[in-house]
C-alpha cells in the first residue's frame, strides 16, 4: 500500500491514529537509546549528545500529541498500544545488528570504533527515512485539518541529516558507498514494517 494512502486510513480513525503516534514515539525513543548506547565512555561529542536529546524530545512530543486525541489511550509502549508491535520492536534492533556486521567486515574495527561507526551509519539511515516519512505524514495531517502537527520534527530531522553527512565525511572518503548498503538494509526492514502495519489495519477493517 502506498504510504500516503496508508496514512490517510490511519489519520481518519482516532484510535489507530493514537497508536500510530505512539509507534512513532516508541521508535524515536528507541533511536535515542541506540545513540546513547553507542557513546564512548569519555569521548562523547556535543553533536552526539544533541542528537540523543532531540530524539528523546521527539518521542516526548509525539506522545503529547496523543493527548489531542484522548488522554486514556496509549499511555505506555505495551504491544497492544503499538501498530505492528513485533515489526516495530525489531526494526531498529535489526538495522543496528545488520549494519554492525557489515561495518565490521568492511573496516575491522575495535568495539568502541564499531559503536561509533554504527552510530554514524545507522543514524544516517534513520534520518534519510525520517526525511521521507514525516513530510508525507504532515501532508495528510494538513489535508484533513488535524490538530496533530509534526512540522517541528521535520525541521530538526533535516538538520540531523546534514550533521550526519558532515560527520560521515570525516569518517571515510568512501562513506557514500557503504551508506548505500546500509540504506538498502533499512529499505527492506522499512518495507516489512509498513507492510505489517498495513496488514494489521486491513485485518481490523475486515473484522
Amino acid at each position: 500500500m502506498e504510504l500516503y494512502t496508508l496514512l490517510e486510513g490511519i489519520v481518519k480513525d482516532d484510535f489507530t491514529h493514537a497508536k500510530w503516534l505512539n509507534t512513532l514515539s516508541f521508535m524515536e525513543n528507541a533511536g535515542a537509546r541506540k545513540i546513547s548506547a553507542c557513546e564512548h565512555s569519555s569521548e562523547v561529542s556535543l553533536i552526539q549528545l544533541k542528537h540523543a536529546a532531540e530524539e528523546h524530545r521527539h518521542a516526548y512530543y509525539l506522545k503529547k500529541q496523543i493527548l489531542k486525541i484522548s488522554n486514556e489511550v496509549c499511555t505506555a509502549y505495551q504491544s497492544n498500544e503499538l501498530l505492528a508491535p513485533l515489526a516495530t520492536r525489531q526494526y531498529l534492533h535489526s538495522l543496528d545488528i545488520k549494519a554492525c556486521r557489515y561495518l565490521q567486515k568492511q573496516f575491522r574495527l575495535s568495539k568502541e570504533e564499531l559503536k561509533y561507526a554504527a552510530y554514524l551509519f545507522v543514524t544516517y539511515a534513520i534520518e534519510v527515512r525520517a526525511d521521507e516519512l514525516y513530510p508525507v505524514y504532515q501532508e495528510v495531517l494538513t489535508r484533513y485539518s488535524s490538530k496533530i502537527m509534526v512540522k517541528s520534527i521535520i525541521l530538526e530531522e533535516e538538520g540531523h541529516l546534514e550533521e550526519m553527512i558532515h560527520q560521515l565525511n570525516g569518517f571515510s572518503e568512501d562513506w557514500k558507498m557503504h551508506a548505500e548498503v546500509i540504506l538498502n538494509i533499512d529499505l527492506a526492514l522499512y518495507h516489512h514494517w509498513i507492510t505489517s502495519i498495513s496488514e494489521e489495519i486491513t485485518r481490523q477493517y475486515d473484522v
